[in-house]
């Protein structure tokens, strides 16, 4: 593995009904481009973009963007075990895509144990707002984002509303997994890849170190 490419993939999917906008998102973020209309996925597609998380470790996100339908769901759930984050999307117009969020979130933990996967809750179409079309809060939104454990972002791939922002957040969210020890890397499990394990052992030594350092002096000042 070449070093200047990248030193993590992280495995990312995207969740959600059908119509919500999940791969409008990934267009804007990977691309930034906008499409009025946009083919439905079929089954699963692949997007591939980096990001440097912190300065000098580059990471390669790899992204599953999955069919909502229920149709394509055995198809889609073979996908959920080596996925290491995840983007549960919901349209801010549309009140089931919402109801709906617990189901995918259940489903998607049950179906990766023993591993962990870290969530974003993605309420999409924000653009929409003015028109009064809202159908969600975001009072409730957060509190289901509180209850599953996870943050809460509003969207729009339309207009770029903190997209960004989105993607971004999970990304950082494993990496910080990653380094506290949250998330592990595990043999023939594909959500994480690292070009460096070595590199990542004396990262979390160095963390742990500095932590420990913390508590010493807040504890005696």
């Amino acid at each position: 593995m070449d070093l200047t490419l990248w030193q993590y993939q992280f495995r990312i999917i995207m969740l959600g009904d059908s119509t919500v906008g999940k791969s409008s998102l990934l267009k804007r973020y990977t691309e930034d481009l906008f499409l009025d209309t946009i083919n439905q996925t079929v089954g699963v597609d692949f997007y591939v973009h980096f990001l440097e998380v912190e300065p000098g470790v580059r990471v390669k996100l790899q992204f599953w963007d999955t069919a909502g339908q229920e149709r394509f769901r055995s198809v889609t759930r073979s996908y959920y075990r080596n996925s290491v984050g995840g983007l549960l999307v919901f349209d801010m117009t549309n009140r089931a895509s919402f109801e709906h969020i617990k189901e995918w979130h259940a489903e998607v933990c049950e179906r990766v144990q023993p591993f962990k996967v870290v969530f974003v809750l993605v309420g999409h179409k924000g653009d929409l707002e003015e028109n009064g079309e809202r159908a969600v809060s975001r009072d409730e939104a957060e509190k289901l984002a509180g209850q599953l454990g996870m943050p809460y972002v509003e969207t729009s791939a339309k207009t770029g509303q903190n997209v960004r922002e989105a993607f971004e957040m999970v990304a950082r969210r494993v990496y910080q997994g990653l380094l506290s020890g949250e998330v592990q890397l595990q043999e023939g499990w594909d959500g994480i890849k690292c070009a460096a394990p070595q590199a990542l052992q004396l990262r979390r030594a160095s963390m742990a170190q500095a932590n420990a350092a913390a508590k010493e002096k807040k504890c005696c000042p």
